[in-house]
């Protein structure tokens, strides 16, 4: 087999000598080089951001939005959505482990995964697409993908449905910053609340920040701000635009009596919520930026314009243990489990 580098650089067609993930186009070419893994794929979970983008691009055909998919993965070997610049992760069997890696890692051939890395960088083919869920953006396939030496991933467990276990994993970096952020006490406002990674945050907050603290829910639509009071988790349920930050402003002004947040997640699927995520929140308050759909520009020069001194965070998807921690959560929660099987189980 032939060597590669430990992050893939030896993919990287145009242009030569950047990353995998930010590059326009990468090999993807299903030979094995020695640090790689052959991943039989069966199920992509598109990124909330990317697949709302492309399912409008496309005025919510299905058929029209898997030949979308497909021409991505074909200009740029890996579904690198160009518009939005996020990808989305997958599950599939281990076909092939490349032989420096072979007795190195907790993986044998025939082991079920789900990729922790996004697919904005992960090799990729489609050679069909089986099924395409448009409301969940779950796509079936029949194709293949290359992890890379460093890439993360997660075994599937087997309590769990395999799409259920992959749209925790997809959002599993939320609830686990979320755990490590929220202090007991803290008051707390989840934008996007009823999505699957707010409705995960949310549970988590609700968790970290205890009976002292306060909740506050975020979301769109009569439907999901019912669902969320059903579900408990929330003091306070509003149902606000978040592309208008006035209205959030003043909303949640009054139901803080002025104090605003210590911490805001913001898990909007839609771009220009950046200011709304700001005014939310308190002087070096915090601010999780877990959307993709966030421009980090509108956000820093945001903050800038109205004086407001706080801490922003990055979306990083990963940090330690956060596969695990999420995981939990739908194991112990029967409320939130029943809310990811009804969505995405069989």
């Amino acid at each position: 087999m032939r060597p590669g580098h430990r992050y893939g650089l030896h993919r990287v067609l145009d242009p030569i000598g950047t990353m995998p993930q930010p590059a326009w186009k990468i090999d993807n070419s299903m030979e094995l080089y020695d640090n790689e893994i052959l991943i039989d794929v069966e199920t992509l979970n598109i990124d909330s951001a990317s697949f709302v983008q492309i399912k409008e691009a496309e005025g919510g055909d299905p058929v029209k939005v898997g030949e979308h998919m497909q021409r991505i993965v074909q200009e740029r070997g890996k579904h690198h959505n160009p518009v939005t610049g996020s990808g989305g992760m997958l599950i599939g069997t281990v076909r092939q482990i490349g032989e420096r890696l072979q007795g190195q890692i907790d993986l044998q051939e025939s082991d079920r995964i789900a990729t922790l890395v996004s697919l904005s960088l992960t090799p990729l083919t489609i050679n069909k697409i089986t099924d395409l869920d448009i409301k969940t953006g779950q796509v079936g396939i029949a194709g293949q993908a290359i992890l890379f030496e460093s890439g993360l991933y997660a075994k599937l467990p087997s309590d769990l449905p395999d799409r259920v276990a992959l749209a925790v994993l997809d959002v599993c970096g939320a609830p686990a910053q979320t755990a490590k952020l929220v202090k007991t006490g803290d008051t707390v406002v989840v934008l996007g609340a009823g999505g699957k990674s707010g409705t995960m945050v949310l549970y988590q907050a609700r968790k970290s920040a205890g009976p002292t603290g306060k909740i506050i829910a975020v979301e769109y639509g009569e439907a999901g701000c019912e669902m969320l009071r059903k579900l408990g988790w929330a003091d306070v349920v509003l149902n606000l635009d978040c592309t208008k930050p006035v209205e959030v402003l003043e909303a949640v002004e009054k139901a803080t009596a002025g104090k605003f947040a210590d911490f805001t997640v913001n898990c909007v699927n839609i771009p220009g919520t950046e200011m709304t995520s700001i005014l939310s929140t308190k002087d070096d308050g915090t601010v999780y930026f877990f959307s993709m759909a966030t421009s980090f520009t509108a956000a820093a020069l945001g903050a800038e314009g109205v004086g407001k001194d706080v801490n922003m965070i990055i979306g990083n998807g990963y940090t330690k243990g956060h596969a695990d921690l999420s995981l939990q959560l739908v194991r112990e929660s029967a409320e939130l489990r029943g809310l990811f099987e009804t969505k995405y189980g069989l």
